[in-house]
């Protein structure tokens, strides 16, 4: 089993930056693809960003290329979402995801922390 927490969401006007992090216990990391999805009310969950096992690979929505950017660290077994150019459209639920395969299979994330609340004001 794997435990994560992510810390780092909050209010912030739109324009400015946000990092997430994704704190993992139970076991490590380094085997599993990681995701951050988000979910804003009245929608459906949306992959954001994932990484691949060894950190090389990487995933990023259209609404987000460019602005976002996603980064691992194993000594920490810890995964960041660095969120710059913040817009009201942001505003939503993020939730780090682990225990896929391959860093694009949705299906595939097994595990899912208790989510942080982002808020984007205009």
């Amino acid at each position: 089993q794997v435990q994560l927490v992510e810390s780092g969401g909050g209010l912030v006007q739109a324009g400015g930056s946000l990092r997430l992090s994704c704190a993992a216990s139970g076991r490590t990391l380094s085997s599993y693809a990681m995701g951050w999805f988000r979910q804003a009310p009245g929608k459906e969950r949306e992959l954001v960003a994932a990484i691949s096992q060894n950190g090389v690979s990487t995933y990023y929505a259209d609404s987000v290329k460019g602005r976002f950017t996603i980064s691992r660290d194993g000594a920490k077994n810890t995964v960041y979402l660095q969120m710059n150019s913040l817009k009201p459209e942001d505003t939503a639920v993020y939730y780090c995801n682990a225990g896929a395969t391959y860093y694009t299979d949705i299906s595939g994330y097994r595990y899912r922390g208790q989510g942080t609340q982002v808020t984007v004001s205009s």
